[in-house]
């Protein structure tokens, strides 16, 4: 793996899907630790994260939009300001994110939980 940061983001950037859903992934609060025994989890639609880092640090809402093709999640509440005045969500880093609380709808999600 190059040292170069230009390499890392080219290989970040074309890298394959399933290679991007790992990095999709976020830490989990010190509760959803101890309860489920896993450290990070994917993020998906219906999660609730706590932001991490930035100027919206501290903020915690409902993940409305996961892209896996920029690498990045939208969350309910937490918009910029165009310069037409319109506000659309913020698109944020999962790496800057922390899981709050689990969507525990996909069985199959809660397979890999209990394991």
């Amino acid at each position: 793996m190059s040292r170069k940061p230009s390499k890392q983001r080219k290989r970040k950037e074309n890298a394959p899907l399933h290679q991007k859903q790992d990095m999709m992934a976020a830490p989990l609060s010190e509760d959803l630790r101890e309860k489920h025994d896993k450290r990070r989890m994917p993020i998906r639609e219906g999660d609730k994260v706590e932001i991490m880092r930035g100027d919206k640090k501290g903020q915690t809402g409902k993940v409305s939009n996961v892209d896996l093709d920029s690498i990045t999640i939208k969350i309910e509440d937490v918009t910029i300001e165009k310069s037409d005045g319109s506000e659309v969500p913020r698109p944020i880093k999962p790496s800057n994110l922390k899981i709050v609380d689990l969507q525990t709808k996909d069985r199959k999600r809660v397979e890999k939980l209990e394991r």
